[in-house]
């Protein structure tokens, strides 16, 4: 059977595969190196680093420094001032974000079934910032000066809650916690869910904890690099590693399935073609890592082989050990050197639950732009097994993509993307 193109996106050629595929027609994007999606791929294609000394707070009294800041963000330019008391900067770049896709998606909710929409999101950390305040208000001034929103403000699932309240989207919901995986985990159940017969799904994650409670925290976890020099800060795949940098936002994503995406005539920037995830065992265990296997079944889950995938986006921890197995990982599946991999990241510093989205957003935009991002400020030992893309952009055709992430304590996640015209079927 033939497939029908619409704006240039083959959007299925069977009418049950069509309801059961999951595709992605907007993209909203809050990164430390631009606001907007085309903002921020102009930063990332160019190699332009959002990482610096934080400024939201003085973090002189801290060992490390630096983040990645998303910048120039006013929220009351954005939002109405009745939602920004009861708001924590991470929800307000959430509620921005999924502003922005739906407008880039083409969608008017209240023209829609109100159950047939849903938000599926991932939170590492909820509204840190929000929290410290009213904790501070709690002990010093007392229990009468602490904001009733404080309730949920600082809840994981916030962000979820938001987005549904003020777009009238009353089908599935839900939030996924498991750290720097949590994005590609959320972007997953939320393909479930148009597997289910869900229409339209928002998924993606947010984070942002830059305030000195969510600092004090996030330098426990023992990555934070503790320099001061941000071209040398986070070097993954860099005998030089020592560490990731933090940063806050990340990706908010319109899924749908081809079939409601092809009635009324949108746009795919691409689609969910594969997903897995698993889980690590405790290290007295002494088992195997688990993002090999997260690799192979969320190839197998996409029917495709190795050699179909055209680029990897690292989970690149910036801790050596760590960088190690997923180097071995990659190779031992794709062979030496022999997929370009990239990672981004480096110039956004960690987004922890923001960053598998944000990861999706920039391999679906390198794929529409035949060019693949640079990892920054990195020179990979002679001996490394990885085709790392360093030094500038690099064109190429990009048609499958695979995206990787890594949450501490053990999860790992995997995504495969195809491109609007690169659905693979036997």
């Amino acid at each position: 059977m033939t497939g029908t193109l619409i704006n240039g996106a083959d959007l299925g050629r069977d009418a049950d595969l069509d309801a059961t595929t999951a595709v992605i027609t907007g993209i909203g994007i809050t990164a430390p190196n631009g606001l907007g999606k085309q903002e921020y791929w102009e930063a990332v294609r160019a190699g332009r680093s959002g990482i610096g000394r934080i400024t939201r707070f003085d973090p002189s009294g801290y060992p490390a420094t630096l983040a990645g800041e998303v910048p120039g963000f006013e929220a009351a330019e954005h939002l109405p001032n009745r939602l920004l008391p009861q708001t924590d900067q991470v929800t307000r770049l959430a509620l921005v974000a999924a502003e922005w896709a739906l407008a880039d998606a083409g969608i008017d909710t209240t023209a829609l079934a109100e159950f047939d929409m849903g938000v599926l999101t991932a939170s590492g950390s909820g509204g840190f910032e929000f929290a410290q305040r009213e904790l501070c208000s709690l002990w010093s001034r007392g229990s009468q000066y602490v904001s009733a929103y404080q309730s949920f403000a600082w809840f994981y699932a916030v962000n979820s809650g938001q987005i549904s309240i003020r777009h009238g989207l009353k089908g599935p919901s839900g939030v996924v916690v498991s750290d720097q995986a949590g994005g590609l985990d959320a972007i997953g159940h939320a393909r479930r869910q148009i597997r289910k017969a869900t229409p339209l799904m928002v998924s993606g994650g947010m984070d942002a904890s830059l305030c000195p409670w969510g600092w004090a925290a996030l330098w426990t976890s023992g990555r934070v690099h503790a320099g001061s020099d941000p071209e040398r800060a986070y070097l993954p795949f860099d005998p030089r590693a020592s560490g990731h940098v933090p940063g806050e936002g990340g990706a908010i994503l319109i899924m749908e399935s081809a079939a409601t995406a092809r009635a009324r005539g949108a746009h795919s920037y691409g689609e969910i073609a594969g997903y897995a995830a698993t889980f690590d065992a405790p290290p007295h265990a002494q088992r195997e890592p688990g993002l090999a296997a997260a690799i192979d079944m969320a190839l197998a889950d996409a029917g495709v082989a190795a050699s179909d995938i055209d680029v990897v986006f690292a989970d690149a921890a910036g801790i050596p050990e760590l960088d190690r197995i997923e180097a071995d990982a990659i190779a031992d599946t794709f062979g030496y050197r022999a997929v370009p991999v990239t990672a981004p990241k480096t110039m956004t510093g960690r987004l922890y639950s923001g960053a598998g989205p944000l990861d999706v957003a920039t391999a679906l935009l390198a794929m529409a732009a035949g060019e693949i991002p640079p990892t920054v400020n990195v020179t990979p030992s002679s001996d490394s097994p990885l085709d790392l893309v360093v030094g500038g952009a690099r064109r190429a055709t990009v048609r499958a993509a695979l995206v990787l992430a890594r949450g501490q304590g053990g999860f790992n996640s995997a995504v495969v993307l195809f491109g609007p015209d690169g659905r693979k079927r036997p």
